[in-house]
């Protein structure tokens, strides 16, 4: 395949490295309409976004952008750790009832015994109620964080990210390994990922808010849809199983119900859609800050992968992201271009 030259909104001229992903021929050998496909790339073109790739029958659809460009995967990190866990939750290294108590787990101030009482399948689905500061915290997570005490561990969801930070810690300590280079030995060289590299990694340390760090990936819009392609095979990767069918099932099977927002509600750190036609389709998606996501359509045979690159200096001065409506009316238009 030809190295692939595209030019990004500021002018530069990107060169964009042969995939090794097999393609479709075309769209329509594929059994897509070509024509409303391009209307979605027009729509795809009027938006920030600076990368999109999907996959259809484990083969590339279309690569629109940079999809090979390595670059903060924000929260969608949340959605890799949740399928590392599997393995340890299955082979009883860890238990989902495990407690903080139990676990060891202390941060700075002291949880309180109730706080403590917090088991880990209430960490996976963001209702460990410990409400206490946290990194890569966002403005709109400190002013929306509930007082403390003021929710039993398990009865209500807020998007805590001191709860998906403090599964780092534990994943670290159950393993007696470290999570990227499990990342890199159980996933990233299975699924023969293009683009990943362990210098793509980084604990963040910020111990003026909490004793556990973020764990923050970069990662290309290409190498995510080998995660999502992953999960749409139920774990399975060239006669391998990565991750267990039934851990999956779990992982994005509804957990928790999410005040507020009128698509999706929680699993074991995956977006799980309620509304309709969403729900009928089978959809599940990794989402992150700024319009970062992974989307699976079991019921279309397709994983989509949409980037926002933040690490961009236009970015950090106009920062201006996709929105969820935005990106799920870019599906909406793509998945119309399916001939039935």
């Amino acid at each position: 395949m030809p190295i692939i030259l595209w030019i990004n909104l500021t002018g530069t001229t990107v060169f964009q490295p042969p995939t090794t992903w097999e393609e479709h021929e075309s769209p329509e050998e594929a059994g897509w309409d070509e024509d409303k496909l391009r209307e979605a790339r027009t729509y795809f073109n009027s938006l920030n976004s600076t990368a999109g790739i999907a996959i259809y029958k484990g083969k590339v659809l279309f690569s629109w952008g940079d999809t090979a460009g390595t670059t903060n995967a924000h929260s969608i990190r949340k959605s890799i750790l949740s399928g590392m866990y599997g393995e340890y939750v299955e082979n009883g290294s860890l238990d989902l009832d495990d407690t903080l108590s139990s676990l060891g787990i202390i941060d700075f101030p002291p949880l309180t015994s109730t706080e403590a009482q917090a088991e880990v399948r209430h960490l996976l689905t963001s209702q460990s109620g410990v409400y206490l500061r946290a990194g890569e915290e966002s403005w709109n997570m400190r002013r929306q964080r509930p007082n403390r005490e003021s929710h039993e561990p398990g009865t209500y969801f807020y998007y805590n990210n001191w709860d998906f930070n403090v599964l780092g810690t534990i994943y670290n300590n159950t393993s007696g390994s470290d999570l990227f280079e499990d990342f890199e030995t159980k996933l990233a060289e299975p699924l023969e990922m293009e683009d990943f590299s362990m210098s793509h990694t980084e604990y963040k340390e910020e111990p003026s808010r909490s004793l556990h760090p973020s764990y923050l990936f970069r990662m290309s819009a290409r190498d995510m849809a080998r995660i999502g392609q992953l999960y749409l095979q139920n774990g399975e990767w060239n006669g391998s199983q990565l991750i267990s069918p039934e851990w999956i099932e779990k992982s994005t099977s509804v957990q928790a119900s999410v005040p507020g927002n009128s698509i999706y509600d929680y699993g074991y750190m995956w977006w799980v859609a309620e509304e309709e036609p969403w729900k009928s389709l089978g959809l599940y998606s990794a989402v992150g800050r700024h319009g970062q996501s992974i989307d699976i359509v079991p019921e279309k045979d397709l994983v989509f992968v949409h980037r926002v690159n933040s690490n961009r200096l236009l970015f950090r001065l106009f920062p201006r992201g996709v929105t969820q409506s935005q990106r799920l009316h870019l599906l909406e238009l793509i998945l119309d271009a399916k001939i039935e």
